[in-house]
């Protein structure tokens, strides 16, 4: 079972591209999926927690998980000791970050990957929502699903106008850090 943590602020899309990665993963990889957020009566702003399982086989377990295999920190401010010590041994970060530099040395073991996803998302619809940058990112970097898949789930779940530029995030960051990875 694959397991992605989302943490985000109100307003970021974090539950949304949970959702979006888990209708990739069913209705385009035929996997079983599980997408759910964590809020109470937050706000716009506050941080927010959503989570993501996929799966071959039937999940049961609804639950939140401590352990994930991937982290997705959509606000930088989000990143301290204890969000990292959710991230499972193998387990790997994918970091908005408007300085993704900073994280060089950090980056070298393949354990985080930063991007600044929110010029990204300013660039495409002049709006720093950076969620489905943040969905392309993850998907580059885990191979959960295919970009084709992740693609197709945007197209599935957006109105026609607003799919288009997402899709083209998704893309952009896609391709920003495939080139990362591969060098």
């Amino acid at each position: 079972m694959t397991k992605v943590k989302w943490l985000g602020r109100g307003g970021q899309g974090g539950f949304t591209a949970s959702r979006l990665l888990g209708k990739a993963a069913s209705l385009f990889e035929g996997k079983y999926a599980m997408a759910f957020p964590s809020f109470g009566p937050e706000r716009r702003g506050a941080p927010v927690l959503a989570f993501t399982r996929i799966d071959d086989k039937k999940i049961t377990d609804r639950s939140e998980f401590n352990s994930a295999d991937y982290l997705v920190i959509m606000d930088e401010t989000l990143l301290d000791e204890s969000a990292m010590e959710s991230l499972s041994v193998e387990g790997k970060v994918i970091l908005n970050s408007a300085t993704p530099q900073r994280y060089t040395s950090l980056a070298e073991d393949g354990r985080i990957i930063a991007l600044d996803a929110t010029s990204l998302a300013l660039e495409i619809i002049n709006r720093p929502i950076t969620n489905t940058a943040m969905f392309g990112a993850l998907v580059a970097a885990s191979k959960i699903v295919t970009v084709d898949s992740a693609l197709s789930s945007i197209e599935a779940e957006m109105k026609p106008a607003l799919a288009a530029k997402n899709m083209d995030i998704v893309q952009k960051a896609y391709d920003l850090v495939k080139e990362m990875i591969d060098g």
